[in-house]
Parts: structure tokens; C-alpha cells; sequence
């Protein structure tokens, strides 16, 4: 690997001299703003490497430097051990951003240059911002890929399937009317929608264009008079294309929109502040941009009664696949032999048994021991740990069903533990049960509550740098916005029907990594003086494994949660199960003391 990615750092720099360019960014996204990409734009990892989700490379004709954030630092740091590339950690002191770096390496009259496809506005705003200040210009538009990319992958062109209204809960002619509605108390004739997973939410249509994501790389255009679905045709059955004629939806091909902008008619378009660059930069000079916030992130975060019901089912078939997998797990340990994938097998295995399981919402973190330091690690063929009986395994999963989307942690421990890890378990299960409990007014920030599950741990001088909540999609994207909780501000509060979990953690490098997952839904709760205050309802069914808890360091309110979530679990589990494994469902649901 290391002599391939030295030839195509060659290839690239010999791209850069031939256009002038003295240096390139290449970031993570695809020109929808994707969190997991189809191997069509995967970019960055074929020129460094690096497969994290997350990250940015940078490359002149003597570094090449690559930026990503805490989750996947040891893992960076792996790859990167016999390499030219350099880490860089995002958000740490002293480590600058990818465009002071620049400006520190480069001269007056350089050229950077970016694909302004697949970078958001934003991002090429601010990087002209700062470069501009030493006088460095921005070119977005070279995809230098196409040249030196041999055999490069094509856009993903799976089948349309349309979800009916008894599953999505809403019909398609309803969301449009709700957008056009919205679009017009702010004031705007129409909207671009470029996230894939809102094209897929309001035209009741589900695919397998990217990994984990049931969607289909397509944009939307909604005006008052029409909607066009910008899609590949290959991708439509007769079923399809009729269904959408009814729905009064104009098929345009995928590539057909920058002829659309380039030609567009109208003063303005609305765009989310997210969009590609090259959607502003393609478009009519004539025409406005406008930008705002998608209307449709926030009314597909809250979900409706049937989708709510779709999710219900979801964590059920899910608690029974984690009931299997769990009883399995320690026993099969304790005979030998058994690694990380096999854990991962195992699930997928169980979950296949429920007919509504269409596949994992994404990779299956099954880490063991000091693996689960590393927050996103996911085991290979060539990195993959044994079980032993001692010391944690992390088992960070999640489904996609038709009916719903899951995502859940358990951190079990596989025999003797030490101290450490007893007291760390505690305390992170503490700070999940402490977010649980919560009560709080409708419309709060998730930072607001974020301190909430890092409290224990901030008692003990640790933390954990990930978010501790998101949003969950139907059977959609397991990451799901615009709401979150963690420790920075982000401009979305929590209203009842949203999905979000709880998911505090502790990770100690080379020693172990604790993490402990809910799916919770936002529920209304009471009404006072005050005004209107939600709780969270946990959606996932699953035990929690009691044996590492320091009951005293839990306390007895902790406890006494638990203890009623654990008897709600056997009951929604309890008819599903019958001989040894209603035995094991009854003993992980047992009351603690």
C-alpha cells in the first residue's frame, strides 16, 4: 500500500504541475454532502489511504498532510506509520487548519486547488477567505481523479423502490404541500435539496446508491409549480416512473441539473447553506442564490405516528438479534477461538432472521480490549482481534429495517476485569442514565443537556470528544440532523417526535473503550406554570450487562432506573424467547441491589 499511495501522490503532483496548482485539497464528501460516499467519490482514501468517514487531505510537492478528528486519530496514526503523510488533530492547540497551513507554506500568487463538486460552499468560502489574505488564489474546478484515477468507479446506479404511505406514514403530495407551504412564510418561490437522504424522505423512495444509507444519489428541485427529480433513468422501473408522474414529480437525468442552473429563469433559488460549490458557481449569472436552512431537515426529524410505530418494531427485531448474539457470546469466548468479525457475522446472522432486515445502517464497530480505545474502529480480515475471556468488548451496531433504522451500544465484559475498568463502566453508565432521566422544556439545545452524561466522568478528570447524541433517520441515515447533543453549539433544539441517542463513552489508548447506547425518543411530559417539558423513552430493547457495576458509584437513583429498564425490556422480550434463552433474558433482566 505504501509504494501504491507514494504513485499516486506522484500522479497527482504531476497533475498539479501540468495545471499550475501548488497544492490540492481533497476532502471526504460527494456532491451531496454524504457522511458515507459511494466508492465514485472516495477520493481521499484512494490518495492517502485513510478510510475514516471523517478527514482532509493536503497536498503540495513536498508534504502531503492529512487533518481528521479524534475518533480516528490511532487509527491515522496506523496507517500513516510508514508513510508520508503527516496527522494533523483537528481542534487541538496549536495544530492549524488546513487553510493557515497553507498560508504558512505557500507564497503570494500560488494556486490551491479543490473539486468544487464535492466541497460544500462554505468550506470554499472560508478557504478563499484565509488564503486571500496572503494574496493565494482558489480553483474549484479541477477533478484531477478523472485523469489519474485508473479504472475509477462509476456513479452507483441501484434500483428505485418506493415506500408506501402505510410505512412512511405521510404521502409524498403531503410533504410537498407542507414545503411549498413553508417556502412561503419565508418568502421563497422554490429550493434545491441536494442530501440524499432528504430526496429519498419526501419522495417516499428508497435505494442502494451508498453503503449503509438506503438512498439514491439524485437532486430535488421543489417550486411552487413543479418538482423535478434530478435522477439517472436507469435507476426507475415502469412501477417507478408511474408513480411518480402520479405524485407530479418531472424526471430530469442526474447530470441534467447544471444545464438546469446554468439556464435557470427565475431571479432566485433558495439552496441550503450546506450545497456544492459548483451548484453557485455553475449557476445563472442572473439568478440570486439564497441561503437557508433546509425546510425539510426539521420536518423529517420529527417523526410521525407511524414512523414512530415502524421504529418500535425495528428495535424489537434488533432486541431479539442482541438477546441471540449476547447469550452466544461468552460461552463461545470461553471455548476459544472466536474473533471481532465473527462477532460481527454472528449479528448479522440473527438479524437476518427478521423478514423487515434489509441490511446494516453502518459498519459494525466490534472491538476488543485496546481496540476499543479507538472510537471508530471496525475490524478486518487483516486486523482482527480474538476474544479472550477478560477485559471488554465494545459492540457499537445498527440495522437498517423497513420499518426503521437502529443503532445501539453495549460494552460486555468477556471475564475478570480490573478496577479501572469497573469504575470507568460505571461512571459512563451513570452519565447515560443521567441524560435518560432527563426532563427539560420543549425547544431546548443539545448542548444544553450534554452535560449531563459527562458529568461522572468530569468528576474524574476524563472525557470522551465525541458528540453524545444524534439523530436517528427512518430507514434512512443513521446519523441524522439538524438537532444533536454534545459539548459545542449547534443551532437545532429538541421538539417531541425526534429521534436521538445517548451515547456517552471513555477510551484510555492501548487499555480498553467503554460506551453505552440508547436510541431515545423525544416525548412530550408535562405542562406547567412553566410552560412545556419533554422526557426521553428509550426505544432500543436490550439488557445491560450489570456484571462490571460498582453499585455505590451508581447510586440507588441510577439503580432503581435500570432496574425499571430492565424490567421493560423482559417484558417487550420475554414472549419472543423460550427454554435457555428465556433463562438468559430473565438472569441479564434481574433487578440490581
Amino acid at each position: 500500500m505504501e509504494n501504491t499511495i507514494e504513485k499516486r501522490l506522484g500522479q497527482l503532483r504531476e497533475y498539479m504541475r501540468s495545471h499550475g496548482l501548488s497544492a490540492f485539497v481533497v476532502g471526504s464528501s460527494d456532491p451531496h454532502g454524504s457522511e458515507y460516499v459511494a466508492d465514485r467519490w472516495k477520493a481521499r482514501e484512494w490518495i492517502s489511504g485513510f478510510d475514516g468517514s471523517a478527514g482532509t487531505a493536503v497536498i503540495t510537492q513536498d508534504s502531503a498532510m492529512l487533518w481528521t478528528d479524534s475518533r480516528y486519530w490511532l487509527a491515522a496514526e496506523t496507517v500513516f506509520a510508514n508513510s508520508e503523510y503527516e496527522l494533523m488533530k483537528e481542534r487541538v492547540k496549536d495544530v492549524p487548519t488546513v487553510a493557515e497551513w497553507l498560508c504558512s507554506v505557500l507564497e503570494c500568487g500560488d494556486v490551491v486547488g479543490v473539486d468544487g463538486t464535492v466541497c460544500s460552499l462554505r468550506e470554499v468560502y472560508e478557504l478563499r477567505d484565509t488564503l486571500a489574505k496572503k494574496e493565494i488564489s482558489l480553483d474549484t474546478s479541477h477533478d484531477p481523479f478523472d485523469e489519474i484515477w485508473e479504472n475509477r468507479p462509476s456513479v452507483p446506479m441501484s434500483v428505485a423502490e418506493i415506500i408506501p404511505e402505510s410505512i412512511a406514514g405521510e404521502s409524498v403530495q403531503s410533504k410537498l404541500a407542507r414545503i411549498r407551504e413553508r417556502m412561503e412564510q419565508i418568502g421563497l418561490s422554490n429550493m434545491l435539496f441536494p442530501m440524499l437522504d432528504e430526496v429519498a424522505w419526501v419522495t417516499n423512495l428508497r435505494g442502494a446508491d451508498v453503503d449503509y444509507n438506503p438512498v439514491l444519489v439524485a437532486y430535488l428541485l421543489v417550486s411552487k409549480e413543479q418538482a423535478i427529480l434530478f435522477i439517472d433513468n436507469a435507476k426507475l422501473t415502469d412501477e417507478v416512473r408511474t408513480y411518480l408522474h402520479k405524485e407530479n414529480i418531472t424526471i430530469e437525468a442526474y447530470d441534467a441539473i447544471w444545464h438546469v442552473l446554468n439556464n435557470y429563469p427565475y431571479d432566485t433559488i433558495c439552496l441550503p447553506d450546506g450545497c456544492n460549490a459548483a451548484i453557485v458557481e455553475r449557476l445563472n449569472k442572473a439568478t440570486t442564490p439564497l441561503f437557508r436552512p433546509s425546510v425539510v431537515a426539521d420536518m423529517k426529524s420529527i417523526k410521525n405516528s407511524i414512523e414512530i410505530e415502524g421504529f418500535k418494531k425495528a428495535m424489537l427485531a434488533e432486541g431479539i438479534a442482541m438477546v441471540k448474539l449476547l447469550h452466544w457470546l461468552k460461552p463461545a469466548v470461553e471455548k476459544g477461538g472466536v474473533t471481532e468479525l465473527d462477532v460481527d457475522y454472528a449479528l448479522t446472522a440473527f438479524r437476518k432472521e427478521d423478514k423487515n432486515f434489509r441490511g446494516l445502517s453502518f459498519a459494525t464497530i466490534a472491538a476488543y480490549g485496546k481496540n476499543g480505545a479507538i472510537v471508530h474502529y471496525e475490524p478486518t480480515p487483516s486486523a482482527n482481534a480474538e476474544l479472550q475471556p477478560k477485559s471488554f468488548l465494545l459492540l457499537d451496531c445498527g440495522g437498517q429495517y423497513q420499518c426503521g433504522t437502529t443503532d445501539i451500544t453495549r460494552t460486555i465484559p468477556l471475564g475478570s476485569l480490573t478496577q479501572e475498568e469497573r469504575e470507568d463502566y460505571t461512571r459512563v453508565l451513570r452519565g447515560h442514565i443521567s441524560l435518560a432521566m432527563a426532563k427539560f422544556p420543549v425547544n431546548t439545545f443539545g448542548v444544553q443537556l450534554d452535560v449531563l452524561a459527562r458529568q461522572w466522568l468530569w468528576q474524574a478528570g476524563e472525557n470522551y470528544l465525541h458528540g453524545t447524541g444524534h439523530g436517528v433517520g427512518h430507514f434512512l441515515n443513521v446519523h441524522e440532523g439538524p438537532h444533536q447533543i454534545r459539548m459545542n453549539f449547534i443551532p437545532a433544539t429538541l421538539k417531541p417526535g425526534m429521534t436521538v441517542t445517548n451515547e456517552p463513552g471513555i477510551y484510555k489508548a492501548d487499555r480498553f473503550g467503554i460506551r453505552i447506547e440508547n436510541t431515545m425518543l423525544v416525548c412530550n411530559d408535562i405542562t406547567t406554570e412553566f410552560g412545556a417539558f419533554c422526557s426521553l423513552q428509550p426505544l432500543t430493547i436490550c439488557p445491560i450487562d450489570k456484571e462490571p457495576i460498582i453499585p455505590e458509584l451508581l447510586g440507588c437513583e441510577a439503580i432503581e432506573y435500570l432496574n425499571n429498564y430492565h424490567v421493560w425490556v423482559y417484558e417487550q422480550l420475554a414472549s419472543h424467547f423460550d427454554g435457555e434463552l428465556l433463562e438468559f433474558l430473565k438472569d441479564a433482566c434481574a433487578p440490581l441491589k
